[in-house]
């Protein structure tokens, strides 16, 4: 319990008793000189937040990281190899580009990264979008020739890779650079328009995408790659219709792929406090495929599709092709923001996990440093993978070196151990590919789950998911965010209105609808609305408020005009007959008079209209509604503790409430304005002689007693109370 005296508070009086703190305000140019003005100090802050490294490293603890780092690096990477061979199908290039990808990135995130865990490189959904960019632009059919010889048809699909390169490689290099310049430009929050939701609902649709890919090379089965609106479809039909090519061997390597990766994976997690890492069951699955498929002679004797010739060493750095950037910027922008919304909510998870912090904008300029300059290199974009990122943080990582140290187990195949892995059947690589789908397909549960908390995120979802399945994940992606836009301005505009009630002798105001213990005041309504006032949503604010105070004062006022009318006729009827009755009596010359003396009325009543309603007057039930309404409530307290901001309009409106209340009777204040919403009023000139701050009240429990206080001594009188 406690007890408070004081008194009542408007917001003008309130503010007058406390002391506002002085700003020092410089001018543009000091801001300006202070901004560009160089110091030692400056310069080595500047430095150390845009290459990371340079901060930590000199402070690295050895002893206590090292060991660590050093496990999760190894881990990490042995998962890596397995999934940039296949991911790089994905982006339909040659698996060693999957090589490339996880390894120069990776290390120019460890330079450049703000995060201790994420694991960078290629990844299922990413890979998928830059393979539709790579089909789109150089299909198929571009160099499909059925007149040539076997000899011919392999140099055709020679020039098609070299061609797919060169697009995945612009698109790496076009996304980095949107990615760089948005970080610069510190846009590090548009990540913040793809709500969860939005992202788990298009991520869903990919992994569809991607599983449906992957059918044709689990089943050896020869259908041309599919980009574009409804390629999912028609890839699936497309295995569908060549079903009797399936090659037996190759499901049956697939099959028991799929059970090892899924039984496995299951172990590590039911058993993941014992392990002191995960089994690396991806590369030994990947290396005893390779042995079984090279002392089985698959290719040759079976037909099983395998990996093929990977080159061994660096590649020389090339130039993008420049050419290809228009073709590819719509696609290049959904890549950039896909993959920063991707690595930024990993790397926050991680960093609320373990007690750090990541800089939004400067994980943007680290993912397009890793794709412009790993473009050269001829990689494609790359992004967080949760698989790897989820290993790297439970096998001991505690700094970006444990991802350095992966991309040496990458660069050791690169180098030298890459011919080992040319007779890999590819059916494997699609096991692989569609058992790390498990995770994000998990999260058609998500449906459920939001049906049961809200309909607007389901609706997201639901979108996001049908848009990227049906249109492909880069129109998906844009009709997603548009919904998402649209659900924020129609909830804007939908807002929740409540006449609130008073807990009694607290100052406690609640939904009257919503609890048995709340009471309304008597004279009093207090409306709320939990949205800003602007143009969009007042004309529904308006509307409301007449709904829940069941007070219009427009249609009290013509109520009003249409009884006054209907009562001066009756009078004037009734006085014209009461006068026609004198005139009888009068021309009755003596004849005997009947006892109506009384219904006698002097001109001068029936001249000043005086007269009182007649009995025999029509009874108005529903103008008798509008006029009691307005004659049970003296006093309309607007509640603005949840309003945000006001705008023109609104204000304008709000003149208009307070005016056309005025003049049935009814006082209206206004409660709990944050300073933003006074600022807001004072810029939009809303204070005047017949609107002044004494309307503001500082809480609506004191406007409830200034009101109260109104009632009991009469209007115009402001009697400090105490509350206790």
């Amino acid at each position: 319990m406690y007890n408070i005296s004081r008194p009542v508070y408007t917001l003008e009086s309130f503010q007058a008793n406390l002391h506002r703190r002085e700003k020092l305000k410089s001018s543009r140019s000091a801001k300006l000189r202070q901004y560009f003005r160089c110091s030692t100090k400056k310069a080595k802050s500047i430095l150390f937040s845009f290459i990371p490294i340079l901060e930590w490293l000199p402070k690295y603890p050895v002893k206590e990281y090292l060991l660590g780092d050093i496990i999760s690096g190894m881990s990490t990477g042995m998962m890596q190899l397995p999934q940039s061979l296949a991911y790089a199908l994905l982006a339909a290039v040659p698996p060693v580009f999957g090589l490339y990808t996880s390894f120069f990135p990776v290390l120019l995130y460890m330079i450049f990264g703000t995060s201790r865990h994420v694991s960078i490189g290629s990844f299922a959904v990413i890979s998928l979008m830059v393979g539709g960019v790579a089909v789109k632009l150089a299909p198929d059919k571009m160099f499909h020739d059925s007149s040539v010889n076997a000899t011919n048809s392999s140099v055709s699909h020679e020039a098609r890779d070299a061609m797919r390169i060169q697009v995945a490689a612009a698109t790496a290099f076009l996304s980095g650079i949107i990615q760089l310049c948005l970080g610069l430009l510190h846009f590090g929050f548009v990540v913040v328009y793809l709500a969860e939701p939005l992202i788990r609902g298009f991520t869903t649709a990919a992994a569809v995408h991607v599983f449906v890919s992957q059918l044709k090379y689990l089943l050896g089965i020869k259908t041309k790659r599919f980009g574009g609106p409804l390629s999912a479809i028609y890839t699936f039909l497309a295995v569908c219709f060549n079903i009797k090519e399936t090659n037996v061997t190759t499901v049956i390597v697939g099959a028991i792929c799929i059970v090892i990766l899924l039984g496995v994976k299951e172990l590590n997690d039911r058993f993941k406090a014992k392990l002191p890492a995960p089994i690396p069951v991806e590369l030994i699955v990947v290396i005893i495929s390779t042995g079984v498929s090279t002392g089985m002679n698959l290719n040759e004797n079976y037909k099983v599709d395998v990996v093929g010739y990977i080159p061994t060493g660096l590649r020389a750095p090339v130039l993008p092709d420049f050419s290809l950037l228009n073709e590819i910027f719509a696609d290049s922008i959904a890549i950039a923001i896909v993959g920063f919304s991707m690595t930024i909510s990993m790397a926050k998870i991680f960093a609320l996990k373990h007690g750090y912090s990541v800089n939004g904008n400067q994980e943007l300029i680290a993912l397009g440093i890793c794709n412009s300059i790993g473009s050269f290199f001829q990689t494609f974009p790359v992004t967080t993978s949760m698989s790897r990122s989820l290993v790297q943080e439970s096998t001991g990582g505690k700094t970006e070196i444990a991802g350095g140290l992966s991309a040496v187990v990458v660069l050791l195949v690169i180098v030298a151990l890459g011919f080992l892995f040319e007779p890999l059947p590819q059916t494997v690589l699609a096991a692989i590919v569609m058992v790390n789908l498990k995770g994000i397909l998990k999260q058609f549960r998500d449906i459920p789950f939001l049906w049961r908390i809200s309909k607007f995120e389901l609706a997201m979802w639901i979108v996001a998911f049908v848009a990227s399945f049906l249109l492909g994940l880069d129109y998906g992606l844009m009709v997603a965010v548009g919904f998402a836009i649209i659900t924020v301005v129609y909830r804007t505009q939908s807002p929740k209105y409540r006449i609130l009630g008073q807990i009694p002798n607290t100052d406690f105001y609640l939904d009257v609808e919503a609890y048995e213990e709340v009471q309304e005041i008597p004279g009093i309504k207090i409306f709320q609305s939990n949205a800003p006032l602007y143009f969009a949503n007042i004309d529904m604010y308006v509307s409301a408020l007449h709904k829940k105070t069941e007070i219009d004062p427009v249609a009290i006022s013509l109520a009003k005009e249409k009884l006054q009318r209907k009562m001066k006729e009756a009078q004037l009827a009734e006085g014209r007959k009461k006068k026609t009755n004198l005139k009888l009596i009068k021309s009755a010359k003596g004849a005997a008079k009947h006892e109506v003396v009384s219904e006698e009325v002097p001109n001068e009543e029936i001249q000043n209209g005086i007269l009182s309603v007649p009995e025999t007057m029509e009874y108005d039930e529903e103008l008798a509604v509008f006029i009691k309404s307005a004659a049970d409530t003296h006093s309309l307290i607007l509640d603005f503790n949840p309003v945000n901001f006001v705008d023109s309009v609104g204000a304008k409106v709000l003149k208009t409430i307070i005016k056309k209340y005025g003049e049935i009777g009814i006082n209206v204040f206004m409660a709990g304005c944050s300073e933003s919403v006074v600022e807001d009023l004072n810029r939009l000139d809303f204070f005047e002689k017949s609107v002044t701050r004494d309307f503001l009240f500082h809480s609506v429990h004191d406007a409830v007693l200034h009101c109260q206080n109104l009632a009991s001594f009469g209007e115009g009188s402001f009697t400090e109370r105490s509350d206790s």
